[in-house]
């Protein structure tokens, strides 16, 4: 009898979609051993996209800042929660509308692609506002878009990540912002386009082509369970958010299909990293990925 080859978990695979913040890099630094691993997969002719919910950088910079890493990338390699939200907002009003931009230059810049028309104050009584993640957000900004809310207008948030990683730690991201006016408003956004929900996955598959992705992150709240409800599969890394231990307590959407100590597990035997579903052997995995990992 023949013995066949192990099969390595990317062979498995038609795209790799990479989540960014705490996958490659923190902040503007990269994860050890991030560039070498996904240089690899170029090398070896994988495709691979990136999908971040950090609304606040546009395409191009974040292909510019990946290329300044040591990777190869273009802008039409990368998809945004800002890019989805201000496609959420075209197909919801008509050209032309006026829209609350609470967030970064990259979010104005891509309301405006979509053919609508970013405002600053809630005087010009918006038709909607969309709030992203920036870094010079803060009261005078959440109180127009408080205003213009409750005027009337839609309420679009990029995403509700609460925390963002940081070479210091992890720091508020753009759902601890929209908390602050979910507690003004006493209710809720219209709609959240990031992860966890799909769209920016489904996106990124269709701009390739592919059939079978596999989706790398390090938050279960976001990362795998927008792989779930998009359809694939879904490897943890604990270079991030995420520690092995959290699959213990997450619900069934919450947990990946594979957990990897960094991207270097992209390589290793699918087998190998493929987590239990059983609550008995999955205790066992996890304490055995945390023995190695300490």
């Amino acid at each position: 009898m023949t013995e066949t080859v192990a099969q390595r978990l990317v062979d498995g695979y038609d795209l790799v979609i990479f989540d960014l913040d705490g996958v490659v890099y923190e902040g503007t630094i990269p994860i050890p051993g991030a560039v070498e691993a996904i240089n690899k997969l170029h090398a070896e002719g994988s495709r691979i996209a990136y999908a971040t919910n950090n609304a606040s950088r546009q395409p191009g910079e974040v292909a510019a800042l990946l290329t300044s890493l040591g990777l190869t990338v273009t802008g039409d390699d990368v998809v945004t929660s800002a890019q989805a939200a201000a496609a959420l907002l075209a197909e919801k009003l008509a050209p032309g509308s006026d829209v609350l931009v609470v967030g970064a230059e990259a979010l104005r810049v891509e309301v405006e692609r979509a053919g609508l028309v970013p405002v600053a104050s809630a005087s010009a009584r918006p038709a909607a506002v969309v709030q992203g993640y920036g870094a010079q957000v803060g009261w005078a900004e959440l109180a127009e878009a408080c205003l213009a809310v409750r005027a009337g207008a839609l309420w679009v948030a990029t995403n509700g990540d609460r925390t963002l990683p940081s070479p210091r730690g992890l720091v508020p991201g753009n759902g601890a912002l929209v908390a602050a006016l979910v507690a003004a408003l006493d209710r809720t956004p219209d709609a959240v386009v990031g992860k966890p929900e799909p769209i920016l996955f489904t996106r990124a598959a269709q701009r390739f082509g592919a059939g079978r992705t596999l989706v790398v992150g390090d938050r279960l709240d976001t990362d795998i369970t927008g792989a779930h409800r998009a359809g694939m599969a879904s490897m943890l890394v604990l270079t991030g958010v995420a520690r092995a231990s959290d699959l213990l307590t997450a619900a069934a959407e919450s947990r990946p299909t594979y957990l990897g100590r960094d991207l270097e597990a992209l390589f290793a035997r699918e087998s190998e990293l493929r987590v239990p579903a059983g609550e008995e052997e999955l205790r066992g995995y996890v304490a055995a990925v945390e023995d190695a990992v300490h």
